[in-house]
């Protein structure tokens, strides 16, 4: 269950740095598509890096139970 615990820090570092990117691009410009492909690129890096092998641990966890 620690590793669980390391991919729900690894996931808040993810976003936080999705959120000091949109940061560090909205400062003086109003370029919305820049933002867009930092969310969409912080989204799939969340899904394919963090909760593709969460969901991988909870089955595993969950077939070595019964």
């Amino acid at each position: 269950m620690k590793t669980i615990g390391m991919f729900i820090i690894a996931s808040a570092i993810v976003w936080g740095a999705v959120i000091i990117g949109c940061s560090s691009a909205l400062s003086g410009t109003g370029c919305y598509d820049e933002i867009k492909n930092i969310l969409v690129g912080g989204v799939i890096t969340h899904i394919i890096l963090i909760w593709g092998p969460v969901a991988f641990l909870f089955q595993k966890n969950s077939k070595d139970k019964v």
